[in-house]
């Protein structure tokens, strides 16, 4: 690959990728209609909130963000930094967001057979989702899987289909819109997440600790095209997606502990009314 001159053999097309935001911008709109217009046509549909339909936008914003702006273009070619804030993106960030975004009645509509349902219900187990993530996340990460799917760019592209995919069945036993999919109580999800950030640790740590290049490619950038020396710049990448990785479960603790709250509260609230008319009843009784 010739590095002489920083992003000069680069297109417009190959910084930006205008096919990519197309599609994106197809997939906006049809969310749009599915759940405006086409609402009704659907069976048990519901309105979809202003909130659910901005994390859905957002989540296709990050996505494009990722995979076709130059910060893909720059972090595939040139800087390990920025392809490790990429993946922070690609795989920590937007999932939980875009599920975020999904009403459960345009889930179901998709999930008609119970042959789908049965592989849906099977790839979502958390005990599953959590390891197979974690296995392809580590496996990615070792210098001579990387150094190989970066010089093959139709096993990176499938590797990265797959590593996308994992990513999704990690976040959907936290952040799942289907109810009957729900197989964790809250109390277990934040355990779920607590565990899951206890398995990316090491290969985060192995990055970050590494005194030497690891990865050849970006280790044959000319040192004049580089902002940092590469071994800073391996290390501030190994930083970046364990910064944004305590953020992202520190969030999702949150919101999961809010929710067990609301919960606990609502269940206090209905023993108390339940109590209340019960003690209110037998005075009456024992008026008459």
């Amino acid at each position: 690959m010739n590095h002489t001159a920083l992003g000069s053999d680069a297109s417009f097309a190959a910084l930006w990728s205008p096919g990519l935001f197309l599609l994106f911008v197809v997939i906006g709109v049809v969310y749009a209609l599915a759940v405006g217009r086409w609402r009704k046509e659907i069976p048990n549909s519901e309105p979809v909130t202003l909130r659910q339909k901005m994390w859905f936008w957002t989540a296709l914003a990050l996505w494009y963000a990722a995979e076709g702006s130059p910060l893909s273009y720059y972090g595939h070619h040139y800087y390990f930094s920025v392809h490790m804030l990429q993946q922070s993106i690609l795989y920590l960030i937007m999932p939980p967001i875009l599920l975020l975004g999904l009403p459960a009645w345009l889930l179901r509509a998709a999930l008609r057979t119970e042959n789908i349902k049965r592989i849906v219900w099977w790839i979502t187990s958390p005990i599953f989702a959590l390891f197979f993530f974690n296995f392809i996340f580590s496996m990615y990460h070792i210098p001579m899987v990387m150094d190989w799917l970066m010089a093959k760019p139709a096993a990176l592209f499938l590797y990265k289909a797959v590593f996308l995919f994992s990513a999704f069945q990690l976040w959907f036993p936290v952040f799942c819109p289907l109810p009957e999919y729900s197989r964790m109580s809250e109390l277990k999800k934040m355990g779920y997440i607590f565990l899951n950030g206890v398995l990316l640790t090491p290969a985060c740590a192995l990055i970050i600790f590494a005194g030497k290049p690891m990865y050849e490619m970006y280790a044959a950038v000319p040192p004049q095209l580089l902002y940092l020396p590469m071994v800073d710049d391996q290390q501030l990448g190994g930083v970046i997606m364990k910064i944004v990785q305590e953020i992202v479960y520190g969030w999702a603790l949150w919101y999961t502990f809010i929710r067990w709250y609301r919960t606990e509260r609502k269940q206090d609230e209905d023993e108390e009314l339940r109590e209340s008319s019960y003690t209110t009843a037998a005075g009456s009784m024992n008026r008459a």
